[in-house]
């Protein structure tokens, strides 16, 4: 590969998605590593006065400020694009960084934004809290019931807010209807896609306009570092977001971009096996605990729709066990799977949603989502699956499963 091959969208368009995730983006310098350079500068020098007058004046290109651009992290925003199959995209510094840049970036006082009720809790604090703050009015609904979209639209709305597979609950948002309503009625689709990543589902393909992640979860996949991403068109990336991100700087450091791209290599390889083992164990507890929420169960209620949009079911789903004293039960039992608030990692963790990440929800809208005290998440890793079956039946097994 040449040097500039990575970038060159003449030449990676047509690259299928493992190529793109080990190749895109890539740019090598005079030096020519095969492994992507990590450039750790907050800022730029210049050969003259002209030249940088003609950056910053979007005449020539070049790097000016890292809070703009950074060849780090200009190789991991290509990379993302190419698997995302989108126009553009902009690195953020965190999840929720990119969740609220999404929505502030193009939201402003008098619109109206509908979000889905099952999100992860930070999500729906931007949408129940900090949204009216600013005179942005949101309409919660369940997102899995299409009428309910439709009768939520108001002349102001501007955007449609939803993640699917959402977090915890595993609910699934029909793609094609949502963002074909949308279309039709001149609004913006705004997808948390987390849960799955591009390598596992592609909402562009079925009408979304934005796509938003937490490159700490799948993407990084190995729990250690926090990123996030937007992706977009290139106008809407361009002319919406880059204004508000030049001017607040939720900006990804070099280093975790690094870190992130280089997760990218192996992310289809990974995500695909974790699901695999994740269908597997959900299979292995369904008749055992009062309920499974896996979207690759022909139990839940929207499988038929979740495999229409996905190519595999992901490797994070819920399970139920009643209340919050089994619930407890269950995680001081485990042996092997940890317990953590993480999702995506190579390591299987399970948390218990309710006290964690969404214990800053009152009780009654956690109720609302489905969070009840028994839900237990599990983002089941690549360890080998009969090790963790061992560890599910030890942990069920003293909680009285």
């Amino acid at each position: 590969m040449k040097k500039t091959t990575g970038m060159n969208r003449a030449a990676t368009r047509t690259w299928r998605p493992a190529t793109r995730a080990v190749r895109g983006g890539a740019w090598r310098s005079e030096h020519g590593e095969t492994s992507e350079a990590l450039f750790l500068t907050s800022g730029y020098s210049y050969d003259d006065a002209a030249s940088v007058a003609a950056r910053f004046a979007g005449e020539a290109e070049g790097m000016t400020y890292s809070r703009l651009q950074n060849p780090t992290v200009a190789m991991l925003e290509e990379r993302i694009a190419l698997i995302e199959g989108a126009e553009a995209c902009r690195a953020q510094a965190s999840g929720m960084a990119a969740m609220t840049a999404a929505l502030l970036c193009q939201l402003s006082h008098g619109d109206h934004v509908v979000a889905a009720r099952a999100a992860f809790g930070s999500c729906r604090w931007l949408v129940d809290h900090l949204c009216p703050r600013f005179g942005i009015e949101a309409t919660v609904i369940d997102g899995t019931d299409d009428a309910a979209w439709e009768a939520a639209i108001r002349p102001n709305t501007k955007v449609f807010f939803f993640e699917t597979p959402a977090n915890p609950t595993l609910d699934v948002v029909d793609l094609e209807f949502v963002c074909g309503l949308a279309r039709a009625h001149g609004i913006t689709t705004v997808v948390d896609n987390a849960f799955a990543t591009a390598v596992l589902q592609r909402p562009m393909e079925f009408g979304a306009d934005v796509v938003a992640y937490s490159a700490t979860k799948l993407m990084d996949g190995q729990g250690r570092v926090l990123a996030g991403a937007v992706c977009g068109t290139r106008e809407f990336v361009d002319e919406v977001l880059l204004p508000f991100q030049r001017n607040t700087g939720p900006n990804l450091s070099p280093f975790n971009a690094w870190v992130v791209h280089k997760g990218l290599e192996t992310l289809p390889l990974r995500a695909h096996r974790q699901s695999e083992t994740a269908l597997e164990l959900g299979r292995f507890i369904e008749s055992r605990v009062p309920r499974v929420l896996h979207p690759g169960l022909e139990s839940h209620p929207r499988h038929a729709i979740a495999a229409k949009q996905m190519d595999a079911f992901g490797p994070i789903f819920a399970f139920d066990v009643g209340s919050r004293e089994k619930a407890f039960a269950v995680l001081d039992a485990l042996e092997l799977v940890d317990i953590s608030n993480n999702i995506g990692d190579a390591r299987s963790l399970m948390c218990h949603a309710a006290s964690t990440t969404h214990a800053g929800m009152t009780a009654e809208a956690r109720a609302e989502m489905g969070v009840g005290e028994g839900l237990l998440r599990f983002n089941v890793g690549l360890e080998d699956p009969e090790d963790l079956k061992e560890d599910l039946d030890r942990a069920l097994s003293a909680a009285g499963f």
